[in-house]
C-alpha cells in the first residue's frame, strides 16, 4: 500500500494580501526569498505577519520589501532591537530583477506583495507586477463574482 500525501497547498501560507488583487491587475508573478533576522523567522512561524500595505521598492539594482509588518514575539531577546516595519531585502536572480526594473521604469507598472509562505524551510514571498484598476474595473469584478455565486446557488437548487 502506498502512503497518501497529506500536504495541503494552502497550509504553508503565512500572510496574504487579498486587497492587491482587488486594486490591481496582476500581469506577472515572481517568487522571491526574504533576507530575515532570527526574531523575524520566529514571528513568522507564529503567524505574526501582515503584508496588506506592502510594496516592493527597486533601487540600486536590488529589490526591497517596504511596508510589511512582522510583529515581534514577547519572548524575543532583550539585547536585539526589533523593528517591525524594517525594510527587508528580496532575493531574486539578476534576470528577474532586470525584468522588474524594465517593467516599472518603462511601462509604469508597480510591484506589490501578494502572499508570504513557507517553501520547505525557507520563507518566500510572491510578488506581482501590477497595473492599477479603475473604479469601473472593480465594479465589473464585483458583478462577475456575484453572478458566479448566484449561478452556483441556482444550479444547486435546480438539481434538488
Amino acid at each position: 500500500m502506498t502512503k497518501k500525501n497529506t500536504y495541503k497547498p494552502g497550509s504553508a501560507t503565512i500572510a496574504q494580501n487579498k486587497r492587491a488583487r482587488h486594486e490591481y491587475f496582476i500581469e506577472e508573478e515572481f517568487e522571491a526569498g526574504l533576507e530575515l533576522q532570527g526574531w523575524e523567522v520566529k514571528s513568522l512561524r507564529a503567524g505574526k505577519a501582515n503584508i496588506s500595505d506592502s510594496y516592493v521598492l527597486l533601487k540600486n539594482g536590488e529589490a526591497w520589501l517596504f511596508g510589511a509588518t512582522i510583529t515581534p514575539l514577547n519572548v524575543a531577546s532583550s539585547h536585539v532591537v526589533c523593528d517591525p516595519m524594517r525594510t527587508r531585502k528580496l532575493l531574486l536572480n539578476q534576470r528577474e530583477l532586470d525584468s522588474l526594473f524594465g517593467r516599472v521604469n518603462r511601462e509604469g507598472y508597480t510591484v506589490v506583495a501578494l502572499s508570504m509562505y513557507w517553501k520547505n524551510a525557507w520563507a518566500k514571498i510572491k510578488v506581482g507586477v501590477a497595473r492599477g484598476k479603475k473604479l469601473h474595473d472593480k465594479r465589473d469584478d464585483i458583478k462577475d463574482r456575484e453572478w458566479q455565486l448566484n449561478k452556483a446557488r441556482i444550479m444547486k437548487n435546480a438539481n434538488r
